[in-house]
């Protein structure tokens, strides 16, 4: 038996009738109503009844209809599940984002690509520093990544997708909360420091120490925390100021307050890495996605 000898027959089980069935099938009624006699010998059934003018179904034909048609619907299902796999356009994918990526982009590209690719499942990670990251691209938890360059990994690939500048965060009971208009980074000078952990060395860390430094001082850091939402809310708690990623004002905690940095410091750059080589069609269309939502096209590649 064939998916043919199935076809065939609910064709003519759904006619009842060769010459319509045959037409419908686009072949010739004789060989038509021999399949359909070889497939009722090899089960041992009768499951039509003809007659020069009608064909009836049996009751084991009725059932016989109903399972046939469920093989097919099967079937064919499972070849448009198995393209829109190959297309990318079905399956899952693991992401990461960094701290301040998970207030502003997490929330608007989850969105897009629920509208873009409704068949990707989304496995999305928040609050995750550069190397736990690398380590989860590393160990398949994630396959994409939005993290703060440089990667020193050959086996990962990243690219620049926008730089941000630096702001600050300052309790709302502060003396400068209410220059709304700015302020500078010496200004911050003789404040406890709320920063990212100094153990692992985060990038933004780095930014923020260097900042300092042409300002003249060196922070005097009171508390390390690995995640923005705490860190934040260390400072809304008049616990410390902070300098994060201006993508963090999107994170709305009572009591912190945003003020922008009239110094122009150097900005900290926003990457999006992948395990290099990986070209699953599920990715390759997310990619699509958020370089189209960013404004990026792949060119800005590192190596």
């Amino acid at each position: 038996m064939e998916l043919r000898h199935l076809r065939y027959y609910i064709a003519v089980a759904e006619e009842c009738h060769f010459g319509r069935a045959a037409a419908r099938l686009h072949i010739a009624q004789p060989p038509l109503s021999q399949q359909i006699k070889q497939l009722e010998t090899e089960l041992g059934v009768t499951l039509l009844l003809r007659s020069t003018r009608k064909v009836e179904l049996t009751e084991a034909g009725e059932r016989y209809l109903e399972r046939a048609r469920a093989v097919i619907d099967a079937v064919d299902a499972a070849g448009t599940e198995a393209t829109r796999i190959a297309d990318g356009r079905l399956g899952r994918l693991g992401i990461g984002f960094t701290g301040s990526a998970t207030y502003e982009l997490l929330p608007s590209l989850a969105r897009l690509l629920r509208a873009e690719l409704p068949g990707v499942e989304l496995d999305l990670h928040g609050e995750m520093l550069t190397p736990s990251q690398a380590a989860a691209l590393h160990d398949g938890t994630i396959d994409l990544g939005f993290l703060r360059p440089p990667v020193h990994d050959p086996d990962l690939h990243h690219e620049t997708v926008r730089t941000e500048p630096l702001i600050a965060v300052v309790p709302q009971s502060h003396p400068l909360a209410s220059r709304t208009g700015g302020i500078t980074v010496a200004e911050l000078a003789d404040e406890p420091f709320i920063t990212y952990p100094s153990q692992h060395r985060s990038v933004v860390l780095d930014v923020v120490l260097d900042v300092c430094a042409r300002a003249g001082f060196t922070p005097q850091v009171r508390h390390e925390v690995g995640e923005t939402s705490t860190l934040v809310s260390f400072v809304a708690a008049d616990l410390g100021v902070a300098l994060v990623p201006d993508s963090v004002r999107h994170l709305h905690i009572t009591g912190a307050v945003y003020l922008p940095l009239l110094d122009d410091p150097p900005g900290v750059a926003l990457a999006i890495a992948t395990r290099r080589g990986d070209t699953s069609p599920q990715l390759t269309r997310v990619l699509e996605v958020v370089r189209g939502a960013l404004g990026t096209h792949g060119d800005e590649s590192v190596n």
